[in-house]
């Protein structure tokens, strides 16, 4: 497992566990690419990132990270996570998420996301319920 990469990986879990958004946007590179694979636009540079990260965690204000499982290489890391918390609306958060981070010259370059969407939504759902 290359130290390096391990390293920005710890760094960047930090960053999201603690929801530093300025952070966050500093260790990806300046033209890096965020997506979020549940029908969003993908963020193109820090300032989208930023604003991507903060919208994440105005949905789910406690959201906790559980690592299942990790994946490191030279330039890349392969991670599944468990996501926990309570969304905006008052659902419970508990669904799988699955991120591949491509990695160049110690910044991250791309972060694709991939939710289990079904589970998100039904967390969101309750949004209806409140009006």
């Amino acid at each position: 497992m290359p130290a390096s990469t391990k390293d920005l990986f710890e760094r960047y879990h930090a960053c999201w566990a603690d929801r530093d958004l300025d952070r966050i946007a500093a260790l990806h590179a300046l033209d890096s690419l965020f997506h979020l694979h549940s029908g969003s636009k993908p963020a193109r540079g820090r300032a989208e990132i930023r604003a991507a990260a903060a919208e994440t965690f105005a949905l789910v204000p406690d959201l906790t990270f559980h690592l299942v499982n990790l994946r490191v290489g030279d330039d890349f890391w392969v991670v599944q996570w468990r996501l926990s918390g309570t969304s905006v609306t008052g659902g419970t958060v508990d669904v799988d998420l699955a991120d591949v981070v491509l990695i160049e010259d110690g910044a991250v370059r791309e972060k694709h996301s991939y939710v289990d969407g079904v589970a998100m939504q039904a967390a969101l759902a309750a949004t209806a319920d409140i009006a």
